[in-house]
């Protein structure tokens, strides 16, 4: 049974690119290349040098630095009448897909709440701004911010499907107000779904690094060694409410997503089926309902009336795909189903009674029936 850790949202990225990091490098290089100076052709060289890889670190800071901001808003205090609420956190300015002018990226906890005169964004040269509007997904916790001023600098976006586990990755970010900082680390995992974030975060599908990152850096940018934003830092696991080596960023690949449905449309598009799985599904179950792989989400209620209702699915069943693509685990399970365009047909294959089940439904619309329901996926 996976168990779930406890999970601190935080502002993501870390201290300047140390020395320590930099001196392993050179000691394991070293050692490689006297233990093995020729490779056989084709296995790859490791890097001529140890200075190949710090400047290749460095080459990503020069390019990508001028357009990480720091980001610091204030909202009315629900709590306490008269009082405000100060958030700080990052963000980075990018181009997005076929949108003209400048956005800044974030998470939208570092700005929910706050309208643009109370959202203010520092730049790398001392330029001080005010996004123009402002768009924001709470359940996947991203916030697009546009950006008006001269000759802003933009970093690339790039294809976090692409992105490979144990690849070299830094992050930036404004870590305790340190604004400016840089951390490095490699991927240490992909399609980490397990982290609680509070709860209107409910897409939950990040990239798992090492890099350190901190309160302050939420919204930071995390970027391979081609200078390219692969994700944005969101969250760590931590049992003290710093950095333990265990970060979380959302993919940029979902970032764009959600931006392209913000702009255009002024919300997300997500599908429904109208069921509740369960929280938790661990391998003594698959083996007491006679699976013989620890796959699928177990449904724990179907709603009355509802697309999953009338394709036959009823609670104790385990949804195993939907249109061939095998479902993971219950954050997957919500993810693929909120990926879904309403109105599209869908195949659904569960198990029930030791036998697999075939049936079919209709993708609902979330957004017209969310708050009706109080339904999950």
């Amino acid at each position: 049974m996976h168990r779930r850790l406890g999970y601190f949202l935080f502002v993501g990225t870390c201290s300047l690119l140390g020395g320590a990091g930099t001196s392993w490098w050179t000691r394991h290089v070293n050692q490689a290349r006297a233990a093995d100076p020729a490779p056989p052709p084709g296995i790859p060289a490791l890097a001529a040098d140890a200075r190949s890889g710090s400047e290749r670190f460095e080459s990503v800071v020069r390019r990508v630095m001028p357009a990480v901001v720091a980001i610091e808003s204030s909202r009315p205090s629900q709590k306490t009448r008269g009082k405000t609420v100060e958030e700080s956190g990052s963000g980075v300015l990018v181009n997005l897909p076929g949108q003209n002018g400048v956005f800044a990226i974030t998470n939208n906890h570092v700005i929910s709440g706050s309208s643009p005169d109370q959202i203010t964004l520092a730049l790398s040269d001392n330029r001080v701004l005010h996004p123009t509007r402002v768009w924001t997904d709470p359940e996947s916790d991203i916030a697009i911010l546009a950006i008006s001023g001269e000759r802003l600098p933009t970093a690339p976006l790039g294809d976090s499907d692409s992105a490979r586990l144990g690849m070299w990755v830094l992050a930036f970010g404004s870590p305790f107000g340190l604004n400016q900082t840089v951390t490095h680390g490699i991927l240490s995992a992909r399609e980490r779904g397990q982290v609680s974030l509070g709860s209107t975060i409910r897409i939950k599908d990040f990239l798992q690094t090492d890099a350190a990152i901190n309160p302050g850096s939420s919204g930071g940018p995390l970027l391979n060694l081609d200078s390219e934003v692969i994700g944005i830092n969101t969250a760590i696991a931590s049992t003290s409410g710093n950095n333990t080596g265990v970060s979380f960023s959302i993919p940029i690949n979902r970032v764009k997503r959600v931006a392209r449905d913000l702009l255009e449309r002024g919300k997300v598009s997500r599908g429904y089926l109208g069921l509740q799985v369960a929280g938790a599904f661990d391998a003594s179950d698959a083996i007491r309902l006679g699976l013989e792989r620890h796959l699928g989400a177990l449904v724990e209620s179907v709603y009355p009336e509802t697309p999953a209702a009338m394709a036959g699915l009823k609670p104790g069943d385990v949804l195993l795909k939907l249109d061939d693509i095998q479902v993971r685990d219950e954050n997957h399970c919500i993810n693929m189903i909120a990926d879904l365009a309403p109105g599209r047909r869908v195949r659904l294959e569960f198990w029930r009674d030791r036998r697999s089940v075939v049936g079919e439904a209709v993708v609902g619309d979330w957004s017209a029936t969310s708050n009706k329901l109080r339904i999950t996926p």
